[in-house]
């Protein structure tokens, strides 16, 4: 049997907080591989655009400096494996260019996988495995402190891409993504004092929602949520360079908010 394709790293048992880290990854398995029609190289650039890089880092550091280790969940494949954050059905949006559940289309419309395609097989196989893992981690943590807090930790590009639905609006240096049942007031609050220090916070652009595993969506108050989006130019070299000097702020950042919510 093949190894799961998501990894979930223990923290503190009295933790509530668990940070989700979806996109971080590049790597593409053999077999999803045969069904893109990009060459290598137009992959690899691909990729440059579309990975949330170094946050599986920055998730990682953030858990290391808090006083109350974190809980983290970590894609270890590539969203153009499966982007395990999409609604699996019509109430997506993202359908609209291609990048439902499982892309057929690239960053910039290009063609990513020939159509029609089945998503069937790669919903079933990485999908849904994916959701129910995420699911029993949220349930972990309700059983052990009566709350959960899922922190979504991603990047966006300093210029909107062609892909984005939304990319007219604002593109502060930290974008919280909230939700209108799932993020109560103070976890917006505690996120904007967190990253102060990090430059301007702004909500819901030029992405917004925060993941929330479908169980729960809509249904359960003690589930709380919070996307941070981080603009790349923050941290690291753009499209899909190495990782710079503010990448140590904002870990820093981060570990405060996750003490802040823990506390």
């Amino acid at each position: 049997m093949s190894e799961p394709s998501y990894e979930l790293l223990p923290g503190a048992a009295e933790s509530p907080v668990i940070l989700h880290v979806p996109h971080s990854a590049r790597a593409v398995p053999a077999g999803v591989r045969a069904d893109i029609v990009l060459d290598d190289a137009a992959l690899e650039r691909e990729l440059d655009h579309i990975t949330d890089a170094h946050t599986a880092e920055l998730a990682e550091a953030a858990a290391g400096l808090a006083g109350v280790t974190p809980w983290r969940f970590v894609n270890r494949l590539s969203r153009l494996v499966v982007d395990p954050e999409r609604f699996p059905d019509e109430r997506e949006e993202m359908l609209a260019v291609g990048m439902g559940a499982v892309y057929t289309r690239t960053t910039h419309r290009g063609v990513l996988r020939d159509e029609p395609f089945d998503p069937g097989p790669l919903v079933a196989r990485y999908f849904r495995p994916y959701a129910r893992a995420m699911t029993e981690a949220v349930a972990g943590r309700l059983a052990t402190t009566g709350r959960a807090v899922v922190i979504d930790v991603h990047s966006y590009p300093s210029r909107a891409l062609p892909y984005e639905l939304h990319g007219a609006g604002p593109r502060p240096p930290v974008c919280l993504g909230t939700d209108g049942f799932h993020t109560p007031a103070e976890l917006t609050a505690a996120a904007r004092e967190a990253f102060a220090g990090c430059g301007e916070t702004g909500l819901d652009s030029p992405f917004g929602g925060a993941y929330v595993p479908l169980e729960f969506y809509g249904a359960d108050a003690r589930v709380g949520a919070l996307m941070i989006e981080i603009r790349r130019d923050l941290y690291m070299t753009e499209p899909g360079g190495p990782a710079g000097a503010g990448a140590d702020r904002l870990a820093t950042a981060l570990a405060v908010l996750v003490d802040s919510v823990a506390g």
